[in-house]
């Protein structure tokens, strides 16, 4: 036994190194002080010399920079320079635009739990909470989607006017151009709102306030422009739209084949230097309504008017829409939510260069530029339109899942229900906290290039499964379209959340985890920064460092991820209370599994990871739910930590982490170069796969909070329009939640009297009429039986129209039923 100890001990004491992430130097003198109380305490002297020997072979060398820069760094750095992947001059930019928040610990294997509770809540200011119950009430109010979507296919003047008075379009910008100088979190709850009444009208309001000549102008504009142009967009006087998507170019942006000539034309009158500019531009955002057109273009100068360069690069500029040569007014058809959509074209349009964003700063800067907006536009936009969509649909289906009676039970006592109802509140519940916590981030002064994606494509996919299951609960409520329908339009609108700001197929497979791997990992960017030093020497001096620390933080991360997976997380340093303290632990199993799993991909597969887009999205899993989780346990602290609240959080947290789990074992059964894929299972896995998903007693207790009046499910509706009004057909079935619960007694004990005491009446009217004659039930319970009745009728009812209303109105008006027909 006493030959063993000096292994044992050397193998514990660089386990325990490891896991603490100590330098070289403290492992080697807590290596010698071990191995030098193996040999006073009797250990096999032979056995103790050869640790010592193993131990000396590995220190030695790596702790003197003479012998370890020339004869390890060297030859790695050479190796890494041959598989290090080419970045392209538009991945670098795209790259260099994002900074890391959070996303970065958790990609650090350790993540620091300090750095996320120690960010303060997210809060409005009073101004922006007036603005929330005052204009964004009142818009709600006015808002009537079924007019909108079935009879106008565009929002009323009166709407139109009202967004443009009150500034719906200038949130973002500053109020010393006329706007209002709104927080991202601000823009995040307006949307949010919005959203839950109409998809169309919230579309309208985002899309001004995203990506766009706005946020264009006031991070890139000059002086000159942003005076004239940023108070015109506040107010509404210019509708901007941004025209980027064409038929050759659409997820590929860097391959717009639309250009632009530096020439000389006439503007106003004058000869001046400007660009003629020929495009094809298509799914475009307000486009048909735009005064204002945001175009991003290839810009060329073949006779040298500008300098030496002819081919400058990705350009943007704002073109009226009046200018000659523009084709702009006609529409797309989304999936029968008509926002205002369509295409722009032009053919040799000529604009000054003082139309280019940024005039002179602003040539060749146009990706650049996207680069860096894009990801805040894609924080806030879409995510909380799932936000609103998701928090709406579960409080309505919940309640509608209580008034709703078959065979004599709420159809939410059903198993089958209680599931729906679980996966619709507790995705709810997620998608809420992770679309406030990249809005904070934006707050922040974060550009959140990585969490951006994730909120995006995981708030989007989430938000068309819960629209799938409200659905399903409804049933025949939800597939009759009408005014009283609460869910039609929201699944029809769901795949247009998926397709538009980047593909999800594409936003999951390359961006997530193709960002995140270089963008979150504490070495890699500074691996390839030292490696394209031009500076041999300087370069060397960095990657030695970066290196060394990359080694040591990857030896970690498998000590780390072994200890966690064979002790179960339930050992180590976290935070929060006693409930979601294990919760902490539990990510930081999984951050160290993402951090081996991702230097070994790296390691392993090199360039060719670029391509491997599968397990890019498997790897991209883990980092969202990492990143979701996290938000999801923020948001739990930052409301107190309500007891009420735990089945929501238990039931979401569950999820993500059975799909971590997933998608872990899904990477490593698929991994390309099999036999490490083995390797890593036993350093991942290695007692198996633990994580479940959320069970049925969980999932009841999450639809018994959707169905029943408590403080958990009134955080959960909180920012969504639930006002009960002939307009708003979800805040009326919930209204009647309270009502309904009230009256099941009385309910039941009619019910019983029907069935055993032998009333005659067939009409409910009669029965009542006899129930009350006979004793069975108050003339105050009949009152409360008549209300029910009511309510119940109101919220499962279905419209049904005159055959012409359905028509289009360009049919109606040819095929007239008094037989005239108006010309065509």
């Amino acid at each position: 036994m006493s030959i063993v100890i000096p292994f044992l001990v050397l193998l514990l004491v660089g386990a325990f190194a490891a896991y603490h992430r100590m330098r070289l130097a403290t492992w080697a003198a807590i290596t010698a002080a071990a191995l030098a109380a193996c040999w006073l305490l009797g250990a096999s002297i032979p056995a103790t010399v050869v640790a010592i020997v193993i131990a000396t072979l590995i220190a030695v060398p790596l702790l003197l920079p003479a012998i370890r820069k020339p004869l390890v760094t060297a030859p790695l750095l050479k190796f890494y320079r041959k598989i290090l992947p080419p970045l392209s001059q538009t991945e670098r930019i795209a790259l260099e635009a994002g900074s890391v928040g959070f996303e970065g610990e958790l990609f650090s294997g350790a993540p620091d739990w300090d750095v996320l509770m120690s960010q303060p809540k997210p809060e409005l200011t009073a101004e922006e909470q007036a603005f929330l119950d005052g204009p964004v009430e009142a818009l709600c109010r006015m808002t009537d989607d079924w007019d909108i979507t079935h009879v106008r296919a565009d929002l009323p003047p009166e709407l139109w006017q009202f967004m443009k008075e009150q500034r719906f379009f200038g949130m973002i910008i500053p109020k010393e151009y006329g706007g209002l100088g709104f927080s991202a979190l601000a823009h995040h709850k307006v949307i949010q709102k919005l959203a839950s009444i109409s998809s169309v009208v919230s579309s309208t309001v985002g899309v001004p306030n995203s990506l766009g000549p706005g946020e264009l102008l006031m991070h890139y504009g000059t002086q000159a422009q942003k005076d004239h142009y940023l108070p015109r967009l506040a107010d509404g006087r210019e509708v901007p739209c941004f025209a980027l998507t064409g038929p050759f170019a659409g997820s590929d942006a860097t391959s717009i084949p639309d250009f632009g000539i530096v020439c000389k034309g006439e503007w106003d009158g004058a000869r001046v230097l400007g660009v003629k500019l020929t495009f094809d531009k298509r799914y475009i955002t307000l486009a048909p309504v735009a005064s204002l057109i945001g175009l991003a273009f290839r810009m060329y100068d073949p006779d040298g008017l500008l300098g030496d360069t002819r081919d400058i690069g990705i350009t943007l500029a704002l073109v009226p829409r009046e200018v000659e040569g523009m084709d702009v007014g006609r529409r797309h058809f989304p999936l029968n939510s008509p926002f205002q959509n369509g295409p722009v074209r032009g053919h040799e349009v000529f604009v000054p260069l003082s139309r280019i964003i940024g005039e002179e700063n602003g040539f060749g800067e146009g990706w650049r530029m996207l680069s860096e907006c894009l990801s805040i536009g894609r924080s806030i936009t879409l995510p909380s339109t799932a936000s609103g969509g998701a928090k709406s649909g579960a409080v309505t289906t919940g309640a509608y899942a209580r008034v709703r009676k078959q065979f004599g039970l709420s159809i939410g006592r059903f198993e089958g229900v209680e599931e729906a109802l679980a996966r619709i509140g507790g995705k709810a519940y997620a998608i809420s906290a992770l679309s406030q916590a990249t809005a904070a981030a934006v707050d922040r002064g974060d550009v959140p290039a990585v969490p951006s994606a994730i909120a995006k494509y995981h708030c989007t996919e989430m938000g068309r499964e819960v629209a799938k299951d409200v659905m399903d609960v409804i049933g025949g409520k939800g597939i009759i379209l009408g005014p009283r329908n609460f869910a039609g339009r929201s699944w029809q609108a769901a795949p247009i959340a998926i397709t538009v700001e980047g593909a999800n197929i594409m936003t999951r497979s390359l961006l997530i985890f193709g960002q995140g791997a270089i963008l979150c990992h504490p070495w890699v960017m500074k691996e390839m920064k030292a490696a394209q030093d031009p500076d041999e020497r300087a370069g060397l001096e960095a990657f030695d460092r970066a290196l060394f620390g990359h080694i040591r933080y990857a030896i970690s991360n498998a000590v780390r991820s072994v200890w966690f997976a064979v002790t179960g997380s339930r050992f180590g340093k976290a935070p929060g209370d006693d409930y979601t303290r294990r919760f902490f632990r539990r990510l930081n199993r999984h951050s160290a599994n993402l951090a081996l799993m991702a230097d070994v991909s790296m390691l392993m597969l090199g360039g060719k990871l670029k391509f491997k887009e599968s397990l890019s999205g498997r790897l991209g899993d883990v980092l969202s739910h990492l990143y979701m989780t996290s938000a999801i346990l923020k948001r739990y602290h930052d409301e107190g930590a309500p007891v009420a609240d735990r089945p929501l959080l238990a039931w979401a947290y569950h999820d993500s982490v059975h799909k971590i789990e997933t998608a872990l074992s899904a990477a490593l059964r698929n991994f390309p170069i099999r036999p490490v894929g083995w390797l890593m299972w036993l350093l991942i896995f290695p007692l198996g796969r633990r994580a479940e998903a959320p069970g049925d007693r969980l999932g009841h207790r999450v639809a018994a909070l959707l169905m029943a009046p408590n403080e958990a499910r009134d955080r959960l509706a909180s920012g969504v329009f639930m006002t009960p009004c002939a307009n708003n057909p979800a805040g009326r079935i919930n209204s009647y939640l309270a009502a309904a619960v009230a009256a099941e007694p009385v309910e039941r004990k009619f019910l019983k009297a029907l069935k055993n005491k032998g009333i005659e009446a067939l009409d409910f009217a009669s029965q009542l009429d006899e129930g009350v004659r006979e004793g069975w039930i108050t003339a105050e319970e009949r009152v409360q039986l008549e209300e029910l009745r009511a309510m119940t009728l109101d919220a499962i009812t279905v419209d049904d129209f005159d055959a012409h209303e359905l028509r289009a109105a360009t049919y109606y008006d040819r095929h007239r039923p008094d037989g005239t027909r108006e010309a065509a």
